[in-house]
């Protein structure tokens, strides 16, 4: 694969992301991987399974090998990749690295914007039943945080992010801006308030801009129809009917990890030009709530994607809006569009198609996603020392390059 394939798919996969410790010696990889061959018959008529072949056993414990403080782009990593055509599950690197501890192989983890995942689902959910109709002006169930100015955006615009609707205003893009402002606590309508004292960015539908106000608005919305909060929400119709019992939402107050968790670290230039690494474990993730706060583990995040893709979540006429990509164009780049409600389509270097969202916090990156049919799936929460940077980290490019190597 040449470089110009990589940096593709890597944009691809970056939509939906963006005191110092003493550095400890790197822990030895410790990869374990248990390929299960798994054979279904299939009707004659029916076409094959996109991925045909077991996971990669040398290929993925190869990606995630030597991660710890010395690596450089990580610190650890937790991968599970699972379908129809086997399983495989590793983890490498250190908890934390004062103490050099290996990386907890279940631990809990900001999934970033993956959030907007669980979010579509629900709005998906609220479709089927009825009670929010997808091309129906949004300002029709919330009239009082969406202005006539905006009062032609649908609900469907906003979960393909075709709304128009700018960014609310934030601290700044920088780390040290955002380090700054670790611990404020952000309430969703002011953003909202912010983001539509603005001008529109395009007319509704005929662009798409990756934007986490489009979400926040979605989940003021939940809470307009459901009579509850976003929390209770996707907690009753989602956490709780699939026992994904290790994931939660900070709430606005909350800046802790609850449970076993590996630190996420930041690395930041010391005064003398060296380089170390910042302990950005504990933050408040309020500004991000409906787009991207949400903690979970890579056990829960696989049990979320199998049953989202199989319909057993969201109705499968409902389900087509996360596998349809509107025809229009990216508002900052003029390609292609590639979101969907929720999630994305990426084109991997052998033409296979594979499906998912991506969600980046400081100190961790997130990924969930596969083919259709659900022969292949990955999940994997990448500690990255640059989470928000604008390249794909090199470690979670290589996990995704080897779980779908055929």
């Amino acid at each position: 694969m040449n470089a110009t394939t990589r940096t593709l798919i890597a944009t691809a996969l970056l939509l939906g992301v963006a005191a110092e410790p003493a550095v400890a010696q790197t822990a030895p990889a410790r990869a374990q991987a248990q390929v299960v061959p798994v054979t279904a018959s299939v009707p004659a008529r029916e076409p094959g399974p996109l991925v045909s072949t077991p996971p990669n056993a040398a290929a993925l414990r190869k990606a995630i090998a030597g991660l710890g403080a010395r690596h450089g782009e990580a610190t650890a990593a937790l991968v599970r990749v699972g379908g129809t055509s086997g399983s495989w599950q590793g983890s490498s690197g250190v908890a934390d690295i004062r103490s050099g501890r290996d990386a907890i192989e279940d631990a809990r983890f900001r999934a970033g914007s993956v959030t907007k995942t669980f979010t579509a689902a629900v709005v998906l959910q609220l479709a089927a039943e009825g009670r929010v109709d997808l091309d129906r002006p949004v300002r029709r169930y919330l009239p009082g945080p969406v202005p006539e100015a905006y009062g032609a955006v649908t609900v469907r615009q906003l979960l393909d992010h075709t709304s128009g609707i700018p960014a609310a205003d934030g601290p700044g893009d920088s780390f040290e801006a955002q380090w700054e402002h670790r611990f404020d606590v952000t309430d969703p309508h002011d953003q909202i308030a912010e983001a539509v004292a603005k001008s529109p960015e395009f007319a509704p539908g005929t662009a798409q801009h990756y934007l986490n106000i489009n979400y926040t608005v979605l989940g003021v919305l939940i809470e307009k129809v459901t009579g509850t909060t976003y929390e209770k929400a996707v907690a009753a119709r989602v956490l709780k009917p699939l026992g994904l019992r290790d994931t939660s939402f900070p709430g606005r107050f909350q800046t802790r990890i609850p449970g076993p968790h590996n630190h996420g670290y930041q690395a930041v230039a010391r005064a003398d030009g060296s380089t170390g690494l910042r302990d950005v474990t504990e933050w408040n993730s309020s500004d991000r709530w409906a787009a991207g706060d949400i903690i979970s583990t890579t056990a829960d995040l696989e049990r979320f994607t199998v049953a989202l893709f199989s319909g057993r979540l969201v109705p499968k006429a409902q389900l087509e809006e996360m596998f349809t990509v509107p025809s229009v164009k990216d508002f900052a780049t003029g390609k292609d569009a590639t979101l969907t409600a929720g999630m994305s389509r990426i084109v991997l270097p052998d033409g296979t198609v594979a499906w998912g969202k991506t969600g980046g916090r400081y100190g961790y990156n997130t990924a969930i996603g596969g083919t259709r049919d659900l022969s292949r799936t990955l999940v994997y929460s990448v500690n990255s020392t640059d989470a928000k940077g604008q390249d794909m980290n090199p470690v979670a490019l290589g996990i995704v390059m080897a779980a779908f190597a055929k």
